[in-house]
């Protein structure tokens, strides 16, 4: 099976990639900054916005996983704000004219989209068909109304492609927890490692996630299943409050302590940075009800026996010991 990964550079391109490329299938990741011989798999470059040679890997192919787009890791100034946005609009609609285009186009089309799309809320998990998108929020800050606007947008860019012989599905996933450097995992036992792992603000905000593994094979599925399009969340079947999530999470590594950190000192410490409060503060409480109804079987349904996975797996990449 031949797998073309737009926007596959970053972490989850990353271990997308490497999963299926170690699996026996053909893989080509499309990058703005392409480095020869970089990866094992092939690196194709392209500008994420028009038409090019690129057009070639997906004539043929079998799925498309498009996953570009600029980090929302940054300071929502009008400037990043502007490329946020458009990075994900031009990339999804540019995508859609390429397989629109192709004389064998792929069977499905996987596109990228964000849990972030629902609503800030403790009463009640969101899924597919009664979750509550957000954006109407009282008091929301006007970043968090920002991220919604780029989700529907992107949303919408995917939507309106046309793409007759290939069938379409949006991935509104949670945050996809891996060991590699620099991830959200990585960054995160950071701070537990440093005494740093306590509540974030009141602890209340519920934490969507999920193993990477299960993303892995979450994708795989889904190429798989014919009969599944749409809209399908991406995440583990057990979003639970931030001062809990932290709590296993010192648990899994060890750690005896962790300090709090209030909502001020977060939007201080956001500002030096260079970064937005809403990616830890929101709370995002999203299950994967039609994953779950057709039947698919997480590894890691529950993050204390993910948690220990992963600080495990982070050590053995590090060569550390474990904790006693």
């Amino acid at each position: 099976m031949k797998l073309v990964i737009p926007g596959g550079s970053g972490q989850v391109g990353t271990v997308l990639a490497r999963a299926r490329h170690g699996g026996g299938h053909e893989v080509v990741v499309l990058s703005r900054h392409p480095h020869p011989n970089a990866r094992p798999w092939r690196v194709v470059g392209w500008d994420g916005a028009s038409l090019g040679p690129w057009q070639r890997e997906v004539d043929g192919c079998d799925a498309v996983m498009n996953l570009a787009g600029r980090s929302v890791n940054c300071r929502y100034n009008a400037a990043n704000r502007e490329e946020i946005l458009e990075s994900r609009v031009r990339s999804t609609r540019v995508v859609g004219l390429a397989i629109a285009r192709a004389a064998r186009p792929p069977r499905v089309w996987l596109q990228a989209s964000t849990a972030t799309i629902y609503a800030h809320r403790y009463d009640a998990a969101n899924d597919e068909q009664s979750g509550v998108l957000g954006g109407q929020e009282p008091n929301a800050p006007s970043t968090w109304r920002f991220s919604i606007d780029v989700a529907r947008a992107w949303e919408r860019a995917f939507d309106e492609a046309i793409t007759e012989r290939t069938r379409k599905v949006a991935l509104r996933s949670a945050m996809t927890l891996s060991p590699e450097r620099g991830g959200v995992f990585d960054t995160l036992l950071g701070l537990v490692r440093y005494g740093l792992g306590g509540s974030l603000g009141d602890g209340r905000q519920f934490m969507s996630w999920i193993h990477y593994e299960d993303f892995i094979a979450a994708v795989r599925w889904l190429i798989d299943r014919d009969d599944i399009a749409g809209i399908v969340n991406v995440a583990s079947p057990h979003p639970l409050p931030n001062a809990a999530f932290m709590r296993t999470l010192r648990d899994a590594c060890g750690a005896s302590f962790g300090l709090p950190a209030s909502r001020w000192m977060l939007e201080i410490g956001a500002v030096f940075l260079r970064t937005e409060t809403e990616l830890i503060l929101k709370s995002r409480r999203v299950v994967p009800a039609r994953l779950l109804a057709n039947g698919f079987t997480f590894r890691f349904p529950a993050w204390p026996e993910a948690a220990v996975d992963l600080c495990g797996q982070w050590r053995s990449i590090r060569q550390e010991p474990r904790a006693a």
